[in-house]
């Protein structure tokens, strides 16, 4: 690990007055939702753990949950329980946290079918539940959305909304909001027809399905309400593939949603177009690797924006889109921040989809920039690929993005900075015309990865998104996967892939304490406040998801399952193995 700081300290000082000032809500001390908020800031108000006091921080409990699989959620804290979703079989823990060692209150085994294992893209991860009116609401991984009874682990209702048999899996975290459960799939190495859908909290019931391509009628873009920012006229999300070849385009729905109750809109991105070789689906392919805002009452499409045109490169767009108003160019505005796989951070007006500022916040070769009057990449035509094209070279960042859409980043409301989890990881690509069976993989790509410019292969940043550019950065020997949660004690808490949970200076980066917790974190911390008074930090250990794949022998259980590491990285087995946990840490 290397600690660096970029900029001078002048620039830092400008950089945290630069954040914005207004009267936030009391902090209840509980993590009812992924993101802590509607807003997806994964910022807590509690200050008891400091500066200057972290460095004390101390194991108060741990938990092993049994499963094996990629821990890649968060904990949910709410009424002295915690709530814990592991991953396939789905488990979900409560844990009473008013009794001493935290016993179990009960726990949830659903009926899952393991049909979907072999589905899923990259390891039987689930990224989490959330909490509203009393209910746990979740996704198993074969298709199906559960409500369970937050006082006694009772199935409330279990509702199928996707198809396992059409390559479908939902391993996302739902968003709750205006009495709406609201979900989407994963499948775009699959070729699936990405969605997203609404269910009614009380019962369950489908109440919409709004696709996020082909003609306006699925794709719920309606005359005289949708109106995209860089992009005129009807049947834009048609109209961009060729040979109808958006039926099996991907764009599928597997990230963080957020919502703002003023502008009454739900915000997501999408995943990449399918297949890989981009020779079979010329045009944009939108709405593919974009942003989708949309109407909460009914799936309105109202404005959309694509990150990266016709992709090339496996820049899915499904990394958390966090709200917060800032100030541009000296204007207030309504902003939307997001970092995105294909290594640039957008911060766009959320009410109508126009890019404010984007700029790279990682080693970018595939574009030159991003244009500001049209909204598009300047593409370095050296780094197209396709099965025409060859083996192109040197694309950065590589497919596994410059942050992944599963580490979540976090927003600090005292510095005004985001905290972002990177990948240095460049990659080859070539691909070879693909055919889509249902349920079985529509790639038809070879990816070798290397690591970036300066050998390391990750970094946890802070980010000026009002200036767009890097304040302070933490070197990682492996690429950062988890979360992060920034607290009002000026501390950040990310961890890392070889298995250390650390907290460090949200204003300068120093890092002040670390600890191993056994496996490597993808998982997002949290932070809360027990039924003691005091204030916890809690965090999922269990390396997995492409990790999973890409460690070599982490799996100790299944004696055939010796694969070597991927070449980039064949020491990370040396310092992890599979196996989740919980911990909680205090003071």
């Amino acid at each position: 690990m290397r600690f660096s700081g970029l900029t001078a300290t002048v620039c830092v000082a400008a950089a945290l007055g630069a954040g914005p000032r207004y009267s936030q809500p009391h902090d209840d001390g509980y993590w009812t939702m992924p993101g802590k908020d509607y807003a997806g800031t994964r910022y807590s108000q509690l200050a008891q753990i400091t500066r200057a006091n972290v460095g004390r921080l101390k194991p108060a409990w741990s938990f092993s949950t049994g499963v094996l699989g990629g821990h890649e959620g968060q904990p949910l804290v709410v009424n002295r329980t915690m709530y814990v979703v592991t991953p396939y079989p789905d488990v979900l823990y409560a844990f009473d946290l008013t009794r001493e060692g935290y016993p179990l209150k009960w726990k949830y085994r659903p009926d899952v079918n393991p049909g979907s294992i072999g589905i899923a893209c990259c390891d039987t991860i689930n990224r989490g539940p959330t909490y509203a009116n009393g209910k746990i609401v979740y996704n198993l991984l074969d298709g199906h959305t559960v409500a369970v009874d937050a006082d006694t682990g009772r199935e409330l209702w279990k509702t199928k909304v996707a198809d396992i048999g059409d390559g479908e899996t939902t391993p996302m975290a739902p968003l709750v909001a205006k009495g709406k459960v609201f979900v989407g799939p994963s499948g775009g190495e699959f070729g699936i027809h990405g969605w997203v859908k609404a269910l009614d909290l009380a019962s369950g019931k489908l109440l919409w399905t709004a696709y996020n391509a082909g003609p306006d009628n699925v794709v719920l873009a309606r005359p005289g309400v949708f109106k995209a920012h860089y992009d005129k006229g009807t049947d834009l999300a048609l109209t961009t593939w060729a040979h109808n070849s958006w039926r099996d385009g991907g764009a599928p729905v597997w990230g963080w949603l957020s919502y703002d109750e003023a502008l009454d809109l739900v915000y997501f991105g999408t995943g990449n177009a399918s297949p890989y070789n981009a020779d079979q689906r010329q045009g944009d392919n939108k709405w593919s690797n974009s942003v989708l805002a949309r109407r909460p009452d009914n799936g309105s499409l109202v404005w959309a924006y694509q990150f990266t045109p016709h992709d090339n490169w496996d820049y899915d767009a499904n990394a958390e889109m966090i709200l917060v108003d800032l100030t541009i160019h000296g204007r207030k505005r309504q902003t939307l921040v997001h970092f995105d796989k294909n290594g640039f951070a957008y911060t766009i007006d959320r009410a109508s989809g126009e890019v404010l500022v984007a700029q790279p916040y990682v080693n970018v070769t595939w574009a030159k920039q991003i244009d500001l009057q049209s909204g598009r990449p300047i593409v370095d035509s050296a780094r197209q690929t396709g099965a025409s094209k060859g083996r192109t070279q040197d694309i950065c960042p590589s497919l596994e993005g410059g942050k992944s859409p599963v580490s979540a980043a976090s927003y600090s409301r005292r510095t005004g900075l985001f905290y972002v989890s990177t990948n240095n990881l460049c990659m080859d690509f070539s691909t070879t015309p693909a055919a889509r069976i249902a349920a079985t993989p529509f790639i038809g790509a070879t990816t070798p990865y290397k690591a970036g410019p300066g050998g390391y292969m990750g970094a946890f940043i802070a980010w000026d998104a009002v200036q767009g550019k890097r304040i302070w950065e933490i070197r990682e020997q492996f690429p950062v996967w988890s979360g992060s949660v920034a607290t009002a004690g000026d501390v950040v808490f990310y961890g890392t892939l070889d298995g250390w949970f650390k907290a460090v200076d949200a204003r300068t980066g120093k890092p002040l304490w670390k600890f191993k917790v056994g496996s490597g974190v993808v998982g997002c911390p949290i932070t809360y406040l027990g039924p003691d008074g005091r204030q916890y930090v809690a965090i999922l250990a269990g390396i997995g998801g492409d990790w999973f794949l890409l460690s070599g022998d982490v799996r100790s259980d299944d004696p055939a399952d010796v694969r070597p590491p991927a070449d980039f990285a064949r020491e990370l087995g040396r310092h992890t193995s599979q196996g989740g946990m919980i911990w909680i840490f205090g003071l």
